[in-house]
């Protein structure tokens, strides 16, 4: 067990959280159909999100399966119930990795600039007031300009205590024409302790930086979770957002990308699988606010049992924000006849130059195609696992080769092994 110290926070953020207090005890949970963007998600009338009492660092003993393999020479930090976990490979050496809790301390001139800047609290969510108020442990990663981390930084976050809610708190920032690939996994060490994870992430991509990040949650089926993720991408910057839904029960996450400077590019990759009476719920926005950005969004899904989901996505387009290149596309593959997917794809433009696309699909199996491969000798077993395998392998091809790619296949056969049986 190892601890990086006992951080002391500055005045600007115990007032921070004394007014996001104030904000959180105003702001009522969001209604079933009465608040836009929650019309599929429902919380039902037992849930109390004051019923999960804010978790209290402790021993740090918890310790759950990964959900992505640590890639060689990764920089890791591994959190449980926001404590420090292990012996940290944290850094201030060139980049900055470590717990946002201590990076307050140590680096205010870098924290506070933009924590909070990018996910404001006044935007009316009750789960960002409520981690505002709450946040403990949590990641800060600082890549300075020019400068390039060669391996994956690795962020583990674990909770182990039941009844109790992790308020999660990721804010990543690369200055100009920095580089880094930053894989983040939320995870349960007690299969039958339910929880709630509530994450919010701010992302600063400055200009001609580019940022790789991978956010996966393999919560178990008894857990909530809720997230707040927003990224702003810089002149000629270049993100590639990855988000890996397989666990928790319920919840939702919002996922918004912003092309704030010329020339900036995001591609946004998804993908989940609900089995059982799990429900994930994705709600996505790439919004170009400047002239010349692309954004590129695909998300698969496949269902089984009773399982649902939804994402919902929409393209915003400012009026000064010409020439744009936007494309989003979102299908889902129904393994039961009970699995059900909402697929909702929207266009917001207001400029006259623009190139944008959406799609959206849900369907069975086709069975010409499993006719075809049972002609050629195939069992029924292999030849819908050979089906559902091509579906989602489009998803892992939106990557170049190497260890990122490798990890997101073993991460999906994993996947698939749970909710094929």
């Amino acid at each position: 067990m190892a601890e990086l110290a006992v951080a002391r926070e500055p005045e600007w953020l115990t007032s921070r959280r004394a007014r996001a207090s104030e904000r959180r005890a105003s702001l009522p949970l969001p209604a079933h159909k009465g608040k836009p963007g929650w019309e599929f998600t429902e919380l039902g009338t037992t849930f109390v999100l004051d019923a999960f009492a804010a978790v209290q660092p402790g021993e740090g003993s918890g310790e759950a399966e990964p959900m992505l393999e640590t890639p060689p020479g990764a920089i890791e930090l591994v959190q449980v119930d926001g404590r420090v976990s292990g012996e940290p490979t944290a850094v201030e050496d060139g980049p900055v990795v470590m717990p946002l809790s201590l990076a307050v301390e140590r680096h205010p001139e870098l924290v506070e600039p933009h924590l909070g800047k990018i996910v404001p609290l006044d935007g009316g969510d009750v789960f960002v007031a409520a981690n505002d108020t709450d946040w403990t442990g949590g990641a800060f990663v600082y890549v300075p300009a020019g400068i390039k981390v060669e391996a994956p930084i690795l962020l583990t976050a674990i909770t182990a205590a039941a009844s109790t809610a992790l308020n999660r708190r990721v804010l990543i920032v690369l200055g100009e024409g920095a580089e880094a690939e930053v894989w983040e996994q939320y995870l349960s060490a007690d299969p039958e302790a339910q929880s709630l994870l509530n994450t919010v992430v701010e992302l600063r991509v400055g200009p001609n930086a580019k940022l790789r990040y991978v956010c996966g949650q393999d919560l178990n089926e008894k857990s909530w979770i809720f997230g707040a993720q927003r990224a702003e991408v810089d002149r000629d910057g270049s993100l590639d957002w990855v988000a890996l839904g397989f666990g928790g029960a319920n919840g939702r996450v919002a996922m918004n990308t912003v092309l704030t400077g010329p020339g900036a590019h995001a591609k946004v990759t998804g993908a989940y699988a609900p089995h059982g009476r799990q429900h994930v719920d994705f709600d996505t926005t790439q919004e170009h606010a400047a002239p010349n950005c692309t954004s590129d969004l695909a998300f698969r899904g496949i269902l089984a049992e009773r399982g649902s989901s939804v994402w919902r996505g929409m393209i915003k387009v400012d009026r000064d924000a010409q020439q744009t290149d936007g494309f989003q596309e979102c299908r889902n593959l129904l393994l039961s006849k009970r699995a059900h997917a909402d697929a909702i794809p929207g266009l917001e433009i207001l400029a006259n130059d623009v190139r944008c696309t959406h799609a959206a699909a849900v369907a069975q199996i086709d069975q010409e195609q499993l006719f075809y491969l049972r002609s050629r000798g195939l069992r029924d077993g292999p030849a819908r696992r050979l089906v559902i395998e091509g579906f989602l392998a489009e998803l892992v091809e939106r990557f170049e080769e190497g260890p990122f790619r490798e990890a997101m296949g073993a991460t999906i056969e994993r996947r698939l092994e749970t909710v094929l049986g």
